[in-house]
């Protein structure tokens, strides 16, 4: 489980297929306070550390998980957005965030308002349903709270802070981003489709 508050900006130095993805990233996390099997979030996706240095970490990735996000668009030199699994007693300062993205949301308008700037995404597929206006939603495991929805399309405002320390300051129309439901809305939906 995750918050969707990004405690890390990583960089991507290898990528190497072997059958699965193999991906070391960069990070200024205290690897030595890291366990190896210990979950981190990369870019929204729950990613399982299975080699470790001082100041890197190995994941592999599964062409399932590949398949549902845009990992297959990351690059050596790539900046992603971090977060370590919470425990017991940390701050919940987002929203429970699973780590099981959904799909790939698109961005298709930036536009700034006033020191804020505004994001307008295209939702994947069905999922356009699960997002309503003032509720929560993970967009490259940062939690953002959903100004409007129309459709399938939906608008948050980011930030300069948010921009400061994640990859949001480098976003463009056009990219796609890690799309997760807000777990809430995820389960009232099963119980709507259920009862009917």
């Amino acid at each position: 489980m995750f918050t969707g508050i990004v405690t890390d900006l990583g960089e991507v130095r290898a990528l190497e297929h072997r059958g699965d993805l193999r991906a070391r990233i960069g990070t200024g996390y205290d690897m030595s306070t890291v366990d190896m099997g210990a979950s981190i979030a990369c870019d929204g996706v729950c990613l399982t550390v299975v080699a470790m240095g001082p100041d890197w970490f190995d994941v592999d990735i599964s062409a399932e998980s590949v398949s549902k996000t845009n990992i297959g668009s990351w690059a050596v030199g790539g900046r992603l957005n971090l977060e370590r699994a919470l425990k017991v007693g940390d701050e919940l300062g987002g929203h429970i965030v699973s780590g099981h993205v959904d799909g790939v949301a698109e961005i298709i308008a930036v536009e700034d308002e006033g020191d804020s700037t505004r994001f307008t995404f295209r939702a994947p597929g069905e999922f356009g349903r699960f997002v309503a206006p003032k509720g929560s939603v993970a967009l490259n495991g940062t939690s953002l709270t959903v100004n409007e929805v129309n459709g399938a399309e939906f608008g948050v405002n980011i930030i300069p802070h948010t921009k400061e320390v994640t990859t949001w300051g480098g976003a463009k129309v056009g990219d796609l981003v890690n799309f997760e439901i807000d777990t809430l809305a995820r389960y009232v939906a099963r119980l709507v489709d259920w009862k009917a």
